[in-house]
Order: structure tokens, then sequence, then C-alpha cells
């Protein structure tokens, strides 16, 4: 492992995340309005202000439970097509009916210099929130939701831009987002679906690969307030900024409880060294990653970093290795040995004293490495003794991880699914975790006095007014096309 400088600001990261059982928490919204680009003092202290906040009840309020379910696979740039339906229906187990899904996905388009470079598009963010849509509403499936048959294409749908007067910065580009709207001819079956359907579409944010979509219960947004959602982005790299590696976020809040999401795709590789680079690569979306105020939010105050939330879940491709030699570790697997192959865990050396994820947690894996396989519809890893011709030497690996942080958080189940849709299996978690709910609060309808920045369900159609150009975080797709393609002009 690289050793850390302690004047990097990855070195203040870690001196204030060893700080942080010993100090009590200050209020994480106070003076926070603009970030401090200050000495080290001043980065200490804000980092301090940010943490995450007590979850302390106060006698006008109670807990309620939530069921979340998050999952992460890397689909190798694969589109949702063919058979695909099946595997995701027993990747989400739609029957087992969560509160809340959370979803990220890495190399949603192949990361080819046009991808990575370009501008983004977002069709196959599309596609696969159409499918994911489907798989969670099967029971109100209609035939427009059908992108496992045949795929829909930039040409099917127009999308609409938001006004530059009612535009935000583009890491909160859910105000910048580029809502979908479909042909007429296939308007009224959207409009069903959103009506009759179970789960709403809450946040959906794409970066060249990776994408994170998250869905909710419609009963949800009728009994609880959920307010305050925003995405964040945060490219980190080839050359440090490019996007095809890096993190999307959606920071959210329901009733008392806040909630941060980060779905990321870090650096890869098994050579020495090349932890390091994931390591830096987590203090930089710690350190970039943020939810910054709009005069469109609510009154009631909001985190705005990844750790001022209450509750975290941190997942994706992260690429950690295994520290040993490829045969032992695949004798290891094929004695289903995980708990002596986890001793050679890199992530599990990161939530150790001193490291990025120290303090983190994740539940009991009792289930084989997810990468790498030799290929789609393939069961065996890539490379081993003797190597075949043309195949990639890859020492199996936990790749794909879920981890969280935050008091009321209680894991149910951790697992994988057996899809070879990948040369990676993807991974779930089950979690029950707890929200403060007011005692003296009624059932609240999502609508835009409890959460300004959606626009009701109702009012995503043909109706061609101005309401169309607003900002929704029910929109079927959430895009940044016009920052990246800024950015990328300037370079």
């Amino acid at each position: 492992m690289d050793n850390m400088n302690p004047n990097s600001s990855s070195g203040r990261f870690h001196r204030w995340f060893k700080r942080k059982h010993k100090h009590k928490q200050p209020d994480p919204y106070h003076d926070l309005d603009v970030l401090s680009d200050g000495d080290e003092d001043e980065d200490d202290c804000f980092m301090e202000d940010v943490y995450i906040s007590s979850f302390e009840m106060d006698p006008c309020t109670s807990t309620n439970e939530l069921r979340i379910f998050v999952g992460t696979w890397n689909v190798a740039g694969r589109s949702p097509v063919g058979s695909l339906a099946v595997d995701l229906h027993e990747w989400l187990k739609p029957q087992d009916a969560a509160d809340i899904y959370v979803l990220g996905f890495q190399e949603i388009v192949p990361l080819k210099t046009r991808t990575v470079i370009g501008a983004e598009d977002p069709t196959e963010a599309t596609n696969w929130n159409l499918l994911i849509g489907k798989t969670l509403n099967e029971k109100f499936g209609a035939p427009w939701l059908t992108p496992v048959l045949n795929p829909i294409s930039c040409e099917d749908y127009q999308y609409v831009k938001v006004p530059d007067s009612e535009r935000r910065a583009s890491f909160s580009s859910i105000t910048d987002s580029i809502r979908m709207r479909a042909r007429s001819k296939t308007q009224r079956h959207q409009q069903l679906f959103l009506r009759g359907s179970k789960y709403k579409l809450m946040a959906s944010k794409k970066m060249v690969g990776v994408f994170i979509s998250v869905w909710m219960k419609k009963e949800l947004l009728e009994k609880y307030c959920v307010s305050n959602g925003k995405v964040s982005s945060v490219a980190c790299g080839i050359m440090g900024f490019l996007g095809n590696k890096g993190s999307v976020s959606v920071s959210m809040s329901i009733e008392g409880t806040s909630f941060c999401f980060i779905a990321a795709h870090l650096a890869s590789g098994e050579k020495n060294g090349d932890e390091g680079r994931r390591n830096r690569q987590v203090s930089e979306i710690f350190k970039r990653t943020s939810f910054p105020r709009s005069a469109k939010d609510d009154d009631n105050p909001h985190p705005l970093t990844i750790l001022g939330h209450d509750q975290i879940f941190w997942f994706g491709d992260l690429n950690y290795r295994l520290e040993l030699e490829d045969n032992l570790a695949r004798y290891l697997i094929k004695k289903q040995d995980w708990k002596a192959l986890q001793e050679f865990d890199q992530l599990r050396k990161e939530q150790e004293d001193g490291g990025v994820f120290e303090g983190w947690r994740e539940g009991n894996i009792n289930f084989a490495p997810t990468y790498k396989y030799s290929s789609s519809n393939c069961n065996r890893y890539s490379g081993g003794l003797p190597n075949r011709s043309g195949e990639k030497q890859r020492t199996p690996a936990w790749c794909d991880r879920i981890l969280w942080y935050g008091k009321g958080v209680k894991l149910l189940s951790y697992f994988r699914s057996e899809s070879k849709f990948s040369d990676h299996r993807p991974v779930s978690a089950l979690f029950s975790t707890q929200i403060e709910v007011m005692k003296s609060s009624n059932s609240r309808f999502l609508d835009k006095d409890t959460f300004p920045n959606v626009m009701p369900p109702e009012q995503i159609g043909p109706s061609g007014n101005k309401e169309e150009g607003k900002s929704t975080l029910l929109s079927l797709i959430v895009k940044d096309t016009e920052a990246s393609s800024t950015h990328m002009q300037n370079l």
C-alpha cells in the first residue's frame, strides 16, 4: 500500500477519520453554505462539521422501518437485450417487495475513447430504466415497456431541455436534467404506467458507464415526506478527471432521516500499487461529492457531503483484489473456504485502522468471487493454469461490493446472483433501516410542496405546456449532457 503524505488531502482525510470517535459532532449544517478552500485546519474543521449526524430520538419523533435493496452490477458494456429480463427478475427478486430499490451499474456503455470523452448519450440508461421498471412493475406492464426485444434508439424519443433560467450547477443536475418523453404513439401507455405502477423512479444519473437508478414504492410517497433529492457525479479516471472511473451519487431525505447512495467504479488492476490508485479515488469521491443548497429547496437543512448523511450506502465495482498467488486463490475457491480467502482481500484491510473505509461495514461474504469470468454465458474464471489462448490472466476477486455507514441500519442478506450476462456477477444486499418520523405528522403526498424538485406523475405526458420543461425526479432519465460537453470543449 502506498505511503500517505501527511500534508496531502488524503492524509488530512485520514487524520480526520481517526479523530471521528473522539469528538462530539457539532451541527453538520452550521456555516456550510460555502465550501472553504482554506488551510489544513480549516479543512479538518469542515470535515468534522459534515460528519454523520446523530440518530438520537427526540420525544416528538418515532421510528419506522424501511427495507432497502441495494444492488451492483458491472455489465461489461452490453445493452439490456435478449433474455436479460429473466436474469433481472432473479437478481431483483421483486416478489420479496423491498420498499426502495437502489441499483448501481458499471460499464453500461463500452469504455472506449468515443464514449469517455464524448457527450453523454442517455439511450442505454433509458433502456436500463425501462427494463428495471418493467421488472419491478410487471403486474402493471404495458407493451411499450419491452426494451428486451426492441431496444429503443435515440430517434424514438425527444428530450425536453430545461430552460437556462431554471438550471442549477451541474453537480446538482436533477434541476439540470433532460426528461424523456415518449412519442405520441406510446404516451398514453406511459401515463397509465406511471399512474398504476407499484414503484416510482425517484432519481437516475449516468456518467459515461457509471449509472445509478433509485426506485421507491408508491405507497411510501403517500405516507412519508420525501424531500431534498439531489445528484452528484465525480469523474476521477484518466488524468484524474475523465469519467471512465468515478462515482454517481443520490442524496434524499425521508421524513427526518437523510440517505446517501454512492455507485462507484474504481481503478482496475492487480499489480502492486494499484490499490493505492483506488484508495486515492475513494478520497477524491469523499472530497468532491457535493449536494449544495438551492433556492428551490425546502426549509429543512440537508447534508452537503457524503458523510453528512444519517445512512450511507457505497457500492459498485470497487476493483479491490486478492493479494495472493493465482493458483492458491483458485484452490481456496474450489474448497469454498471464503473465510481463508478474505484474509487476503484488499478491501477488508481498507476497513481497518487507517484505511480509506475505516469504520464502514460489510456483510459476511459467503459466496464465490464475482470477477473475472471467461466470457458471457460461462461459469469458468478467466485464465488459470494452463492458460487458454486469448484469455486474460486474472486472479479471481470480489470486485463487486456493498458497504454501509451510519446508525439505524441492519443487514438482512448479502448475496450474489448467477446471471452470465457479463464477466461479473451481480451482487445484492437487503437492509432494514430505521427512519425518524414526526409523531404528529399525517400521511403526506409527494408533490411540489413536500418535494419542490418533483413534478407529480400526472403532469408527465403529451400536454406540451410549460410544465414539461421543469425538472423532475420522477422522469425516466436524468442527464447532464451540456455540463459534460462544455467541460470537454474547454480541455
